[in-house]
């Protein structure tokens, strides 16, 4: 498939995402879309060149207003968006999706999740903290809240709260059978809602394939991700 293509495809999807109030959505395929179109503009003269940059305007019009509504809507502490992501869907990580909501107001982060347990599990969770650390400048707090499975469960996370403290982060994890929901609570008022928890890709093909560290190519299992506030 051509660049025009390829463009054109995602463009669409962010127009049918815009409609849906699926605003977070919308932007990042404008956003990626803009930049196809920007880099074809300056190979291209005359009208076709014209037509272009007049395409890369619309679109750049129209990003800036959705930036407006949902800095608006968080200001108001009415956001709520609900991600739907697809089966074998690729693009997400738990940077793309929550970045934007980790800064320095957040200290304390509260993890539900009751299926921590394989391996792959364990390292996700990791891989999570790392995106904590890294964008939470004053995080003093991670508790995790999870069902008890066995002693390599609680080796991991022993291995883990060794670590993160060498981060001058406390990690606490507390058990409970009765544990179902899954979500992630920001002291800052964001909650962060996964329907199927941080599990939420597909194995690698190999060890050697796209996606072993990025998560962004690695396929999804179909879940749901909402986003939103508990307090202004």
């Amino acid at each position: 498939m051509d660049t025009s293509k390829v463009a054109s495809n995602i463009l669409s999807r962010g127009v049918k995402l815009d409609m849906e109030k699926r605003y977070t959505e919308a932007l990042v395929c404008y956003q990626e879309g803009i930049e196809l179109l920007f880099e074809m503009a300056k190979h291209e003269s005359g009208e076709k060149g014209s037509y272009l940059k007049e395409k890369v305007r619309e679109y750049m019009t129209r990003a800036e207003k959705l930036k407006v509504i949902v800095a608006n809507l968080k200001k108001s502490g009415k956001y709520h968006e609900q991600i739907r992501i697809k089966n074998d869907d690729t693009g997400y990580s738990y940077e793309s999706l929550f970045s934007e909501y980790l800064n320095s107001e957040v200290r304390k982060v509260q993890i539900e999740d009751p299926y921590i347990k394989a391996h792959h599990q364990v390292q996700n969770l990791v891989r999570f903290c790392e995106l904590l650390v890294s964008k939470c400048k004053n995080l003093k707090e991670i508790k995790l809240l999870t069902k008890k499975d066995d002693t390599e469960q609680t080796k991991g996370f022993e291995l883990l709260k060794t670590d993160l403290a060498n981060h001058n982060v406390v990690f606490i994890v507390d058990y409970s059978d009765s544990l179902h929901d899954r979500q992630i609570e920001l002291s800052n008022g964001w909650v962060l809602k996964i329907g199927r928890g941080l599990d939420m890709f597909k194995p690698p093909v190999s060890k050697f394939s796209l996606g072993i560290f990025n998560l962004k190519f690695r396929k999804c299992h179909e879940t749901t991700v909402d986003i939103y506030q508990t307090i202004k």
